[in-house]
């Protein structure tokens, strides 16, 4: 005999909506925002430092410019996410696409290319991000208006009983 499988019980959001449960606790959320810009920040630390000695010997300045390219882009990675999600679609887009592009302009520079091919690859890699981060923000915004705008209202707080009482 074949059971249904239980539906999973919906939490409730800060407006009252049903939301989806996480997968992962408020506490490993917490950790994740620090953690993967960490990560980021090492890998991008080793790519820059790999780049810059092109094949040559590794060195203690090779060493010390890789863990201060992790450093900066840490920090800037942690400011960027306090500040973004504070502004609107199009600058929080334009925040995290200047960011991406700048770090990919200077890792290919490091790689000894010329000035101008890092700038252009910058440049193309920052405009995919935006159009990529604009398309997601600005649809979030706008499902958020969408959800406001069908959701039922309680105007017995108003002291009537309805919109024509």
């Amino acid at each position: 005999m074949a059971h249904a499988a239980p539906r999973p019980q919906l939490t409730k959001s800060a407006g009252g909506r049903p939301r989806t449960p996480d997968v992962f606790s408020e506490r490993t959320h917490k950790a994740a925002r620090v953690v993967v810009p960490l990560l980021l920040a090492l890998v991008f630390g080793f790519w820059a430092a790999a780049n810059r000695r092109y094949g040559g010997p590794i060195t203690g300045w090779n060493l010390l410019f890789g863990f201060l390219s992790a450093l900066v882009f840490f920090v800037l990675c942690l400011a960027l996410q306090s500040v973004a999600p504070k502004r609107g679609p199009v600058a929080h887009a334009a925040l995290w696409a200047a960011f991406s592009g700048s770090a990919v302009g200077f890792l290919v520079r490091q790689a000894n290319e010329t000035l101008l091919r890092s700038a252009w690859l910058g440049l193309v890699v920052a405009a995919g991000v935006f159009v990529l981060l604009f398309y997601r923000y600005y649809a979030r915004k706008d499902a958020a208006r969408t959800r406001e705008a069908t959701e039922p209202r309680d105007d017995t707080s108003m002291g009537r009983a309805g919109p024509f009482g």
